[in-house]
């Protein structure tokens, strides 16, 4: 039986729609690394608070948050992510907990690799104050040259990288 997924335009179109109506709600666009840095700030508070205190990074983010850095609406947006992936793959039998890798590669490598490369494109986002959610396509969704540039090094970094790795996956 073939897996039914949504036309690709039509889901295209409806990530647009909910990204202006972020941006019209919110005043900010879509973005996962916000909430990322919002459980690490969080998390160092608790094992650390006085760390947090003292460190110039964790105590500005920190202040930006009555309360907890929890509350913040990226939390709420990735757990809602999260969710909503987890139904969908239920709804659509598609819920699998297997590793996927080409015939080239081992389990341990795959998830090495992976874990690099989350890793490095995390730092990046840091780098570039945002990931590419809210770099490339919210950039992108208010017409800024950043957010433009942002996406042509993304897939321009992809297909230049692509070449080399590729022997991994066929």
């Amino acid at each position: 039986m073939q897996t039914k997924y949504m036309n690709p335009y039509l889901a295209g179109f409806l990530l647009g729609l909910l990204l202006v109506a972020t941006i019209y709600i919110t005043g900010r666009g879509l973005g996962a690394s916000g909430a990322i840095k919002s459980i690490l700030v969080e998390s160092v508070n608790v094992i650390t608070p006085e760390h947090t205190a003292n460190s110039k990074f964790f105590s500005e983010y920190s202040e930006t948050h009555s309360g907890s850095a929890l509350k913040s609406w990226l939390v709420f947006e990735v757990i809602g992510v999260l969710i909503g992936a987890f139904i969908s793959g239920l709804i659509s039998d598609r819920l699998n907990f297997t590793l996927e890798h080409g015939p080239n590669i081992k389990s341990k490598v795959r998830i090495i690799a992976a874990l690099t490369g989350g890793l490095l494109f995390g730092f990046g986002a840091q780098l570039g104050r945002g990931c590419t959610s809210g770099a490339a396509l919210s950039g992108m969704a208010v017409l800024s040259t950043g957010g433009i540039l942002t996406m042509v090094a993304i897939f321009g970094g992809a297909y230049a990288f692509a070449y080399f790795f590729r022997k991994l996956w066929l």
